[in-house]
């Protein structure tokens, strides 16, 4: 027997972070009037600035506003949890059992951080040694960890997968070896960056620029690798070399910064929103127009979309107005006219005062969008835009549907 909703929007959006309240705003200011975000959390994080934090270049203050001060004024927040969906019935469940009915969906509950899929990674994070930018409350450690190491090993940990802001993990690393290079004591520390794939980087000409770096540290570089285990006991992690039979060797280290796996949320792999042919289970939709391949009504954006790109803020900001071009033309039946070319910027700073601007697409090509400027390099300006520009228009224009 069908339950029917008790609530009703025209369009319901699952999530208030970055993509759901940009999306939201841009439906606003084409003059949508029922439009409803389901997000549970009272606060707001701009999560781009927790590699800063960690890095000890930025208050973690400066990363969060509550979510009533983002959320745009003329939608419905509903607080709470999406704990199931039924596209047939365009019904969300709650996790309080609401049942909240739509006419149009947009699935943007970011992603899940899937700490529990490295064998002793839970309690290797709450041991003194271990820490990770991906989480509000432990990024400060990261800062407290980096300047407390003077001598040893410090380990910094990249997944195999997709993740949220994939330059992360290499970003703290040149971080902390440029701030333990100005202390000087870069040479009684040898650091170890594990990465999964087989260059530095996915796109050649940034991929040369990071290598320089990694060199200019002398930071070892473990390719087409994976740690697989912590034991905080005896701070060693397991890592596996997947270009050279699997192999297995240990290193011990005195620091470590981890960046967890991570997947669609539980629920939207359990659902039929989920790609059947994908193990993270994000919501499978057209790459180019976002629109889900067997639901009309069902859009997606941001980290748990399907979309082969790079998850990350820039992706969402070109993402976000393809979104609601294509729901608007939905509405009136009308044929998709927007396309996403898979646009993507990766902010990578390579010290306490230089970043690199990695600008790309689905062809994995340079595509910048500064003009005059050569972001093929490490530059001050690009700092200065990542520590101060970046977080301005994300408060003040993105998430406003201006930016």
């Amino acid at each position: 027997m069908t339950q029917h909703s008790s609530e009703h929007h025209r369009v319901l959006i699952v999530g208030g972070g970055t993509a759901g309240i940009t999306v939201a705003s841009r439906l606003l200011r084409k003059e949508q009037e029922d439009v409803a975000v389901i997000e549970p959390s009272e606060k707001h994080f701009y999560q781009p600035l927790w590699t800063l934090v960690g890095g000890g270049c930025a208050p973690v203050q400066e990363s969060v506003r509550p979510e009533a001060e983002v959320m745009p004024r003329g939608v419905t927040w509903i607080h709470g949890a999406a704990a199931e969906v039924d596209p047939e019935a365009k019904v969300v469940t709650l996790g309080d059992g609401r049942r909240i009915g739509y006419d149009f969906l947009v699935v943007c509950p970011g992603i899940q951080l899937d700490w529990g899929k490295v064998n002793g990674l839970p309690e290797a994070m709450a041991s003194p040694e271990v820490s990770s930018n991906y989480t509000y409350e432990t990024a400060p450690k990261t800062c407290e960890l980096i300047q407390r190491t003077e001598r040893g090993t410090a380990l910094f940990t990249m997944p195999a997968g997709p993740i949220k802001c994939a330059g992360a993990p290499q970003k703290i690393c040149y971080l902390a070896a440029d701030y333990w290079r100005r202390t000087g004591v870069l040479s009684s520390i040898r650091p170890v960056l594990v990465l999964p794939t087989p260059a530095m980087f996915g796109v050649p000409e940034f991929s040369k620029v990071l290598e320089q770096v990694v060199a200019r540290y002398g930071i070892e570089v473990h390719l087409s690798s994976e740690v697989v285990e912590l034991d905080p006991a005896s701070r060693t992690a397991t890592i596996v070399d997947h270009a050279n039979g699997d192999a297995k060797t240990q290193v011990t280290y005195d620091m470590a910064h981890v960046t967890p796996p991570q997947s669609a949320p539980d629920w939207i792999k359990q659902s039929p929103l989920a790609d059947p042919d994908s193990p993270f289970g994000y919501v499978q939709v057209d790459k180019n127009t976002h629109q889900h391949v067997r639901f009309p009504e069902v859009f997606s954006l941001g980290d748990a979309g399907s979309t082969p790109n790079s998850k990350t803020g820039a992706a969402i900001r070109k993402q976000a107005p393809v979104v609601v071009e294509n729901l608007l033309a939905v509405m009136e039946g009308k044929e998709l006219p927007a396309a996403y070319d898979g646009y993507a910027s990766c902010p990578i700073t390579t010290a306490r005062n230089r970043m690199l601007l990695a600008e790309f697409d689905y062809t994995m090509k340079p595509h910048p969008t500064l003009p005059l400027i050569d972001t093929q390099r490490e530059r001050y300006d690009m700092w200065l835009l990542k520590r101060y520009g970046l977080p301005y228009m994300y408060w003040n224009l993105m998430l406003k549907g201006l930016a």
